[in-house]
């Protein structure tokens, strides 16, 4: 329920997605212009004349000044329309409609990997801090932090896809062709995603629990005679959710820009491998409407996790 608390805090942070939206695209835009190259000699075609790249450079506003251009892509966003491909025609909005679910599927999938693995874990871990269990959780959770995602990536496909053949090695499948068929071409790569996830969940869940239950009030309900469950359940886990919220949006965030990767090494036609193409080719509005659909995904994620926060330490709407 949204009480005047947590609308005063919605409120003060949409206030200040404004800047943030405008300051990510402004610089992402700016560094676009620093890229070695010119579009217009590339959508010319070979053997083009001057006039000919000049007058592409008049058609798309590449010869207008870098300010009026990144206004006018601005004022355009805003009424929904984020150009075209300079490449294929096609807008850039229908492109990110349409190639953003396979992604977000594969994303969704990570965490909820990392959250089902992470958790047992890192509870396991805290509730016997110093054990060979606690040793065993740490050694893979920081194995699972150092390896990297397009090796584990690779090494999945050569395993389970080229040798034992249970999984498909590329490509994706949307969810309105089957649920089924979807998962299984994102089991792969959600779990090359899901390491560096699951290592991160462990171990901080691990050290704000062992913090917890390592407290004076926790050791006053012990001699009150609260089991050791009842106390982990309805106290540990209660008090460290702040916590762990946090880790979920940051882990999110990162499974998002780590797809980019991911979706190259098995050849997926996400929004990764969209915003990398675009980048090799120089596309530019494809690669500003792509970082904006992040930006806002972010930041919405961000302030749904504010409000979670609320809802588990109802202080921070009042702060």
């Amino acid at each position: 329920m949204l009480t005047k608390d947590r609308l005063r805090l919605v409120g003060r942070r949409l206030v200040q997605v404004a800047p943030v939206i405008v300051l990510a695209t402004f610089v992402v835009f700016g560094l676009q212009q620093l890229v070695p190259g010119d579009i217009a000699v590339t959508l010319a075609g070979d053997n083009a004349t001057d006039a000919r790249i000049a007058e592409i450079r008049k058609l798309y506003g590449l010869d207008r000044p870098f300010l009026v251009q990144y206004g006018t892509w601005l004022w355009d966003a805003l009424h929904g329309d984020l150009g075209r491909s300079l490449l294929s025609g096609e807008e850039v909005l229908q492109s990110i409609l349409r190639r953003f679910p396979i992604s977000l599927l594969i994303v969704c999938c990570a965490l909820l990997l990392s959250l089902a693995i992470g958790i047992p874990l890192g509870i396991l871990a805290a509730t016997r801090p110093g054990s060979r269990i606690d040793g065993f959780v740490t050694s893979i959770a920081s194995l699972g932090v150092a390896l990297p995602n397009f090796w584990l990536a690779m090494l999945l496909v050569a395993t389970f896809a080229l040798n034992w053949n249970f999984f498909p090695a590329t490509g994706a499948v949307p969810l309105s062709a089957g649920v089924g068929k979807a998962l299984l071409h994102a089991a792969l790569p959600s779990i090359a995603l899901a390491a560096g996830g699951v290592a991160e969940v462990a171990r901080q869940l691990r050290s704000s629990l062992v913090e917890v239950l390592s407290s004076q009030y926790v050791r006053t309900l012990h001699a009150k005679g609260l089991s050791p469950t009842a106390i982990l359940w309805k106290h540990g886990l209660k008090n460290v959710s702040v916590n762990l919220l946090t880790v979920i949006g940051l882990i999110f965030n990162r499974l998002l820009g780590a797809t980019v990767v991911i979706e190259a090494v098995f050849a997926i036609p996400g929004i990764g491998s969209m915003v990398v193409h675009a980048a090799i080719h120089k596309d530019f509005p494809v690669i500003q409407g792509v970082v904006l659909a992040l930006v806002m995904i972010v930041i919405g994620l961000n302030l749904l996790i504010d409000v979670l926060y609320t809802v588990f330490d109802p202080r921070v709407g009042r702060r």
